[in-house]
């Protein structure tokens, strides 16, 4: 059974940071990419960043360059989002997710496994 335990989510000020992780179990981590998602109320879910198994690739969506940060520690079945400069527009919650490829997926259909997600406040 594949398990994930995501955690950092919260409250911040606009222009603040968070850092959001994500534990997996039950899966050979370090052989898919893995990425984040948010869903924001009353929109779709996003992708936000992806990250191969080997960090060779990275993909983040336009509106978070500059901003966000994904990493992964394969040693520790984790990947992570650090968040700075957030902004009210940043409000959602965040699930990690993993596809069973080595390479990250277009949209959230190619992804296999889901976090249950950890809420991301940002006040102005």
């Amino acid at each position: 059974e594949v398990q994930f335990v995501e955690s950092g989510g919260g409250l911040a000020q606009s222009g603040g940071s968070l850092r959001l992780s994500c534990e997996t179990s039950g899966i050979t981590f370090d052989d898919y990419a893995i990425g984040w998602f948010r869903q924001a109320p009353g929109k779709e879910r996003e992708g936000v960043s992806c990250v191969s198994p080997s960090d060779d690739r990275i993909y983040y969506v336009d509106s978070v360059k500059g901003r966000f940060t994904i990493s992964r520690d394969n040693a520790k079945n984790a990947v992570y989002l650090q968040m700075n400069s957030l902004q009210p527009e940043d409000t959602a919650i965040y699930y990690c997710a993993v596809v069973v490829d080595v390479v990250c997926g277009h949209d959230e259909f190619d992804y296999d496994y889901w976090g249950q997600g950890t809420q991301v406040t940002v006040s102005s």
